[in-house]
């Protein structure tokens, strides 16, 4: 077949720059534009040095898009919804990377984000988490990507939810984030001096992707998130309690994860008895599509500690986005994200 013509319209921050290096590396695309304001007729190695020798492209004007079979829109939050009319008709295959089109209630996205500027556009959009939502993306031309730190926290708890293991409706979440999911554009909080050595608590209460979970988790359960920046560049570390049912066991536990990840090729299960690798690690999934999920069972009370590992920008950004289009088109899933990770 013909790769699909691909055009990335915000290629020079970090969600388009991770999509254009696994795409240039996929079979079945062939990257022809790349757009960026700031960065126009600059070559794309000048932003995303890992590229050299690659792609011969320039950053391009996003006003003048040439035909494409599939255009992916790495832009500010908001920016795709206002603006969404002038790309709709531009390629078969869209694919939203900002948080527009992720949630289907309005309710939850007007508490979390405010007013939104096309909600008539949110029941287009398919949720491009592959996990859980395989059978809406195989029939959607339009997706709608995931947040990373919803990605790692759907994915570590989304069987226990399943399968009824939780005996409260409430969830309580930690992340901690990579400095990389803040973005490309510089701040305080990402300078140097102010992030090397950080472990700071930045979204005590009130983070946005919690709408997610409490969107796409079965039972709608009430979800409270901290986010604690770490002083790694890549990753997501999530850990969630919750307290399983009297007269369920760590075996119950292990069941509903493993039929959960049997069919799910880039879930990792990850609970050994010894060892410093006992559980999941963002360091080990560096720069792959893998999400590592592993727990603890604290047998007296029934607490349940999830864990889950991913890198924030595959996994929790570009990665499963493309993971998502290889269903939609019928591919192997994995294609083009084989890529294993690192150690040390």
């Amino acid at each position: 077949m013909e790769p699909l013509r691909t055009v990335i319209v915000g290629g020079s921050g970090y969600a388009g720059g991770e999509f254009l290096r696994l795409t240039l590396g996929h079979p079945y695309l062939d990257v022809v534009q790349v757009t960026s304001r700031r960065y126009l007729k600059q070559p794309l190695a000048f932003v995303h040095p890992n590229l050299r020798g690659l792609t011969d492209l320039k950053f391009s004007d996003p006003e003048k898009l040439e035909e494409a079979d599939l255009l992916v829109l790495a832009l500010p939050h908001g920016v795709a919804a206002q603006n969404f009319d002038l790309y709709k008709d531009k390629a078969p295959y869209i694919i939203d990377l900002s948080a527009d089109f992720r949630l289907k209630t309005l309710e939850l996205y007007e508490r979390f984000y405010g007013a939104h500027p096309r909600p008539d556009l949110l029941e287009r959009f398919a949720y491009a988490n592959p996990e859980i939502n395989a059978a809406q993306i195989e029939q959607s031309n339009w997706l709608a990507g995931a947040g990373c730190t919803a990605t790692a926290t759907i994915l570590g708890l989304y069987p226990l939810y399943e399968q009824g293991l939780v005996a409260r409706h409430e969830v309580f979440v930690t992340v901690m984030v990579g400095s990389s999911a803040a973005g490309a554009e510089p701040g305080l909080s990402s300078h140097h001096p102010e992030r090397s050595g950080a472990l700071r608590v930045y979204k005590p209460t009130g983070h946005r992707h919690a709408a997610e979970v409490i969107e796409y988790l079965p039972g709608t359960p009430q979800v409270y998130m901290t986010a604690v920046a770490s002083e790694r560049i890549r990753g997501i570390l999530m850990t969630a309690q919750v307290f399983i049912p009297d007269g369920f066991s760590e075996q119950d536990v292990w069941r509903a994860y493993r039929e959960f990840a049997t069919d799910k090729p880039f879930v990792r299960l990850v609970k050994q008895r010894r060892g410093i690798h006992r559980y999941p690690d963002p360091k080990v999934v560096t720069g792959s599509n893998y999400a590592d999920v592993g727990f603890e069972l604290e047998p007296d009370s029934g607490r349940l500690v999830v864990i889950s590992a991913i890198d924030n920008l595959v996994k929790g950004t570009a990665g499963h986005a493309v993971q998502a289009l290889n269903l939609r088109m019928g591919w192997d899933e994995r294609t083009g994200l084989e890529f294993s990770g690192l150690h040390p």
